[in-house]
């Protein structure tokens, strides 16, 4: 038998990771969700991993809509990470009013401006894990990098910016 759920999640909050905003253009409106589970897989080709709730709207319109964006955040855009984390919340248009965006050109999602880095992926495997579904994507494009600027993390459940 594993440990208590509660015990678990405080074990995996020790963990610092990179905080990411993930959007998909989808028929009639654009979604997102912020995501603390982005990671490289392989150089050659180029793949990257996220993580999805399976029981999230996201991973369902994911399984019909291959291609994707992930924006990594930095320090000053918690505001962003938190309204794409809010259950219940509304479209990504409107949780991007204000904030600079564009629209990728691989993927025709909304990519978030003045983060970290930017990419874009097409979906090329899908995993059922537990209560979440993997979704490895082939990147299609890499929009910005910016080392200038301090990246996002969460940590203990709360943001936190990197120091260099």
């Amino acid at each position: 038998m594993g440990p208590g759920q509660g015990l678990f999640t405080e074990a995996m909050g020790q963990l610092a990771a990179g905080v990411a905003v993930v959007t998909v253009k989808d028929d009639r409106d654009d979604l997102g969700t912020t995501v603390a589970t982005l990671m490289s897989v392989s150089l050659d080709p180029p793949l990257v991993l996220i993580s999805l709730d399976s029981a999230g709207y996201l991973a369902e319109v994911l399984l019909r809509r291959d291609r994707w964006a992930a924006s990594v955040l930095t320090d000053g855009q918690q505001a962003v990470a938190s309204r794409f984390a809010t259950a219940g919340r509304p479209g990504a248009r409107l949780l991007l009013a204000g904030v600079a965006h564009h629209r990728g050109a691989h993927s025709e999602a909304l990519v978030v401006e003045r983060g970290a880095a930017a990419i874009e992926a097409e979906t090329i495997q899908v995993v059922p894990a537990g209560d979440h579904t993997l979704f490895i994507g082939e990147v299609l494009g890499v929009d910005y990098v910016d080392a200038s600027r301090a990246p996002l993390v969460r940590l203990r459940s709360r943001y936190r910016l990197v120091q260099s």
